[in-house]
C-alpha cells in the first residue's frame, strides 16, 4: 500500500517564498523548504518539533 504524505505551507511563509512546510510522517513530522521539495527532508518527534518552536518563539 502507498501512503500519499501531505506536506503543509507554514502559516509564516511570506510572500517572497521564504516557506517551510510539515508534514505528518506518523512517529515524526517532515521539514522541508518549499522551494526545492525535491532536495529532502528533516524528521524530528513532535515533542522536539514543539520544543524547537518554544525557543525561537522565546528568542523573538
Amino acid at each position: 500500500m502507498h501512503v500519499t504524505t501531505i506536506w503543509r505551507k507554514s502559516s509564516h511563509s511570506d510572500a517572497h517564498g521564504q516557506c517551510v512546510e510539515l508534514a505528518d510522517l506518523g512517529r515524526s513530522v517532515g521539514i522541508r523548504d518549499s522551494k526545492k521539495p525535491d532536495a529532502g527532508h528533516f524528521q524530528m518527534s513532535a515533542r522536539a518539533l514543539a520544543f524547537l518552536l518554544a525557543t525561537i518563539k522565546a528568542d523573538d
